[in-house]
């Protein structure tokens, strides 16, 4: 870290922004040094995101100064912010999928004159920001749609740096990354703290902050905490400060299983293309089956076969001891199978932004609250009023947009949406990524509780802890494989850790290649 005693880069001070009858941010003040990465802290609906919208031109506050490098500023637009030096890379990516990888680099100004775009240009620079964030492997002419969302993650960091920004600000950055490619960001990070660049840093990964920030400030309420040195405070602490509470074990106890209740989903060689290979599994009804391993050998092709997006698998999936075809998302949905799937791009694949909570919650259990076609207002707006209920949803009414809530109020829309389906088997894609420790807590209980009313739920995560904490047995993914699986002592870090590099089992453990009861079954 270079000196920082020098005035601060960025001082926002008194800012304030209401949204309705909501207040995002109270006379909330924020400083960032040069050369000083400094970590942004507090649950979802804490002002954080906001606090960022407006530095960033997005919005603009109620009241409140902004001055950057002493100079007071007021942006209309993101564009006036960038062209000051600001970028932002937000947890909700700003990529357009149609065009390619170089267009979206390069989009904010193209190489060339006369406003024409000189391609050859754009591809050199593709290339040499996509090497420097760690994305060598990606084609520049490829095009977005085709990338996964971890890949696509590196491309909006790239993006973010083709504008040579002297403040950088990133929001949940890593949240979709592979481990390997969160590495290269760190390092990337520590380089260009060292060059002198601002970097504000969001992000509920406790161990990322202890391992990157100089500074942190914790925001509650929509105010500012307090700012302190990175180091100083455990993270019990921190985390007490973001929750305004004491802050109790994470995980719920889990629910006590009935081993004699047959399988709700039996899954034999399930297989698709040269990504899934001969999967099977068992899940009885109240049990959480984890999928675990490292990022990409197959957990999110296996889930979205299952739901019936993928054409062409192979295999026997019977629900309820009976077989069943899963040919598309609706016959999954069906009463016959009774599945649900919460998916990983929130944004993208499980929300439609613009509408309302109303209507995004009742979309996919229209059926239910429909009389011969036509919705039955009183019945759709009782069982909206429960799941409101139920998630702790918080908004300003259920007729505004669900794009202005919080990360983690999105993704309790997401989920209850398709509770609202009364699912008996729940497909759940890494569905606490990028959200508070507070929602986290409150999906893990929910989880629990909907186990103990008989829901089987497949549960694939990122994070080790959630899988340890959460699941009753977790099945390890290698090249599109299940290669074991863990359960009771064995289910802890070390074995997932092992299991997901497709280590030798050690001799004094008996290989586990399916679940323990199947011959019960």
């Amino acid at each position: 870290m270079v000196d920082s005693i020098a005035a601060p880069l960025l001082r926002m001070s008194g800012i304030t922004k209401h949204y309705g009858g909501v207040r995002a941010l109270e006379n909330a003040d924020f400083d960032a040094n040069r050369g000083t990465i400094h970590a942004l802290l507090g649950e979802n609906g804490a002002g954080k995101s906001t606090l960022i919208k407006v530095l960033s031109g997005v919005v603009q506050p109620d009241t409140g100064t902004i001055s950057l490098d002493g100079t007071p500023i007021e942006f209309a637009n993101p564009t006036e912010a960038n062209n000051a030096g600001i970028a932002c890379i937000f947890q909700e990516l700003s990529l357009l999928p149609d065009l390619s990888v170089a267009d979206n680099i390069g989009i904010g100004s193209p190489p060339g004159p006369f406003g024409l775009i000189n391609y050859r240009a754009q591809r050199r620079l593709a290339e040499e920001l996509l090497a420097r964030v760690g994305g060598d492997g990606i084609h520049p002419s490829a095009t977005v749609r085709e990338l996964p969302l971890s890949r696509r993650q590196i491309v909006e960091i790239a993006k973010a740096l083709a504008r040579n920004p002297k403040l950088l600000i990133l929001d949940e950055a890593t949240s979709a990354l592979t481990a390997a490619d969160v590495e290269k960001v760190f390092t990337l990070l520590h380089k260009l703290r060292e060059d002198g660049l601002a970097i504000i840093y969001i992000s509920h990964r406790m161990h990322e902050i202890a391992e990157l920030a100089d500074m942190c400030t914790v925001f509650r309420n929509g105010r500012k905490v307090e700012t302190f040195r990175a180091g100083t405070k455990s993270d019990n602490a921190i985390v007490e400060m973001m929750i305004g509470r004491e802050y109790k074990s994470v995980f719920p106890p889990k629910t006590e299983k009935k081993p004699e209740l047959a399988s709700v989903l039996k899954v034999r060689d399930f297989s698709w293309q040269n990504q899934l290979n001969g999967i099977d599994l068992d899940i009885r009804p109240g049990e959480i089956v984890g999928l675990g391993g490292l990022d990409g050998q197959g957990q999110r092709q296996l889930l979205l076969g299952l739901f019936g997006t993928l054409i062409g698998t192979s295999g026997k999936v019977e629900v309820g001891g009976s077989p069943v075809r899963l040919s598309s998302p609706k016959r999954a949905k069906s009463d016959e199978v009774g599945m649900a799937l919460i998916p990983e791009d929130r944004k993208n694949e499980g929300l439609m932004l613009p509408m309302t909570v109303r209507e995004n919650l009742s979309f996919a259990a229209v059926e239910q609250v429909s009389r011969f076609g036509v919705v039955d207002l009183a019945a759709e707006k009782r069982a909206i009023d429960k799941m409101v209920d139920l998630l702790k949803i918080k908004s300003d009414g259920i007729d505004g947009p669900v794009g202005s809530l919080s990360g983690g109020n999105q993704q309790k829309i997401v989920i209850g949406k398709w509770l609202m389906t009364k699912p008996r088997i729940i497909l759940l894609n890494d569905p606490t990524r990028g959200i508070d420790v507070g929602t986290k807590q409150e999906i893990y209980q929910l989880l629990q509780k909907l186990a103990s009313e008989g829901a089987a739920i497949l549960f694939y995560s990122t994070d080790y802890d959630e899988l340890i904490g959460c699941c009753d047995r977790v099945l390890v993914m290698y090249g599109g494989a299940v290669v074991r699986t863990l359960e009771g002592d064995q289910l802890n870090e070390t074995n997932l850790v092992s299991a997901a590099l497709n280590l030798p089992v050690p001799a004094d453990e008996v290989p586990r290649t399916a679940p323990a009861t199947e011959a019960a079954l």
